[in-house]
């Protein structure tokens, strides 16, 4: 295998951590949703907690993204 093929080969693996992000943000939005539906009192007070997911969920899909394009454009 030449090592054109294998950087490409590893961004694309590189690439499978924004989809388990978008999966874990889906997860986070959908499970406060349901909360906030069954007890709308409560649902303030857990945003910043949302808000927290959704950074550190969001971080780990920007690194993946990161580590594709230097696999890319570095290495």
């Amino acid at each position: 295998m030449e090592a054109e093929a294998a950087k490409y080969i590893g961004a694309g693996i590189a690439c499978f951590g924004m989809a388990g992000a978008a999966i874990g943000v889906a997860n986070i939005f959908g499970n406060f949703l349901s909360g906030a539906l069954r007890n709308p009192s409560a649902a303030p007070s857990q945003f910043g907690n949302l808000i927290f997911g959704f950074a550190v969920t969001e971080a780990l899909g920007i690194f993946s993204f990161l580590v594709a394009l230097i696999l890319l454009f570095v290495v």
